[in-house]
């Protein structure tokens, strides 16, 4: 049921992938983004800051045109060159926490994703969706894969395997001690076992690119409107992805930092939370919780437990059990007056990759007053919350594997 193709896809030469290559633009803090443009002529960040050639910042549909122009440069230069035939392609990621992610970059179907073959997880916000449309429209590419995932499959894991026995097209390792690599699949059995797999799966799954998604949806709604030929073949059609098996997902909590108590005293606080919690102290040593439905807290320089009183909360769907859900449910918005998560300034976010550490050391020094600890969500409460047409609430899943850009482009 899911139509996942080989492109023919945009890339960086051998010798210049690991220069090309870069995290998203929103990583980088302005010094790190500096730095790499000034000593990196060959970095895809210059086609995505085109105004750095002029020494001046631009947006809008300014930039967008560009962007297109950076990189057609990059094509004039042979910096990037395209294959002659579609392809699949294999990309691997080996971080330096020793996790291994393997999976297949394609091209997937938008009416997929208007039909719910790829489902999603997470509210989108409409500007941000018709924004990236119109980029998406004018610069005429995609260089940054969405992340989807699929159920395990014996027949797909054996071809990745058995591509993988050769050498790699790219091998390179980035700063950070992540090793990328990338197999071009263009054996016309591989392809067409693949793609007939893929077309047995009932249900692909967004974990990663929410925004890109919609977005691509949306463009090829326009272009579908301005083309009288229409057929929907068409590149426009499709929006290109990284899809790894279940399995291979690697998914982090993203705990919560709260810049006050709504105007309550530290004692009259912990007083409404006891109503909704039993609460232990922990004392100044760092606590991670281990189960769902229980969290942890650090205020005033010390560690609580908090364990949901069950029987004054009810759970009627899959996003009611959610802990994230269930924070803001019985602290976030009761207690302490927030009730916009995407907006509220006295709210920020501290993904699971960043230890607990992180959170003590931004309250210690005034930061913020409180913060909450949570568990991981799953890959099974993913689905759940997707199948019955739920969304979670923002920041609930920080994931991995995270693709750097450039590597692979898909040109509509």
């Amino acid at each position: 049921m899911a139509k996942v193709l080989p492109f023919k896809a945009i890339r960086p030469t051998r010798d210049k992938v690991s220069l090309v290559a870069s995290r998203s633009y929103q990583s980088y803090t302005q010094d790190e983004l500096e730095a790499r443009l000034d000593y990196n002529p060959f970095s895809f960040l210059h086609i995505v800051n085109p105004g750095y050639k002029y020494d001046k910042q631009i947006s809008g549909k300014e930039r967008y045109s560009l962007v297109r122009n950076r990189y057609q440069e990059f094509k004039e230069d042979g910096i990037f060159i395209q294959d002659n035939t579609p392809n699949y392609y294999i990309y691997k990621i080996v971080n330096r926490d020793g996790n291994a992610f393997s999976g297949i970059v394609a091209a997937t179907s938008s009416e997929d994703y208007k039909k719910d073959i790829i489902k999603k997880h997470e509210d989108t916000i409409e500007y941000r969706e018709n924004i990236f449309k119109d980029y998406l429209k004018t610069v005429g590419f995609n260089a940054e894969p969405v992340l989807l995932t699929y159920p395990d499959n014996d027949v797909i894991a054996n071809i990745i395997s058995e591509v993988q026995k050769e050498r790699a097209e790219f091998e390179f390792t980035t700063h950070f001690r992540d090793t990328h690599y990338l197999w071009i699949v263009d054996d016309l059995e591989f392809i067409k076992t693949i793609q007939n797999e893929f077309e047995a799966i009932e249900t692909i799954y967004i974990a990663d690119g929410h925004h890109r998604s919609a977005s691509s949806f949306l463009l090829s709604e326009a272009l579908k409107s301005e083309n009288k030929q229409h057929k929907g073949n068409e590149p426009y059609n499709f929006f290109m992805s990284y899809l790894i098996p279940e399995s291979d997902l690697k998914i982090y909590e993203f705990n919560r930092l709260v810049k006050d108590l709504n105007g309550l005293s530290k004692e009259a606080f912990l007083i409404k939370l006891d109503m909704m919690y039993r609460i232990e102290n922990r004392g100044s040593e760092l606590y991670k919780p281990n189960n769902k439905h229980h969290f942890s807290m650090y205020l005033d320089g010390e560690f609580y437990s908090l364990y949901l009183r069950k029987h004054n909360y009810k759970i009627n769907n899959a996003l009611d059990a959610l802990d994230t859900q269930i924070l803001f449910k019985t602290i976030l918005e009761p207690i302490l007056g927030i009730s916009d998560l995407r907006n509220d300034t006295r709210i920020d976010y501290s993904h699971g990759k960043n230890d607990l550490v992180n959170i003590k050391s931004k309250i210690d020094n005034g930061e913020f007053t409180v913060g909450f600890g949570l568990v991981p969500i799953t890959v099974d409460e993913i689905k759940a919350i997707s199948d019955n047409g739920l969304t979670m609430p923002p920041k609930s899943t920080f994931i991995e594997p995270k693709l750097r850009s450039g590597v692979t482009i898909y040109e509509f």
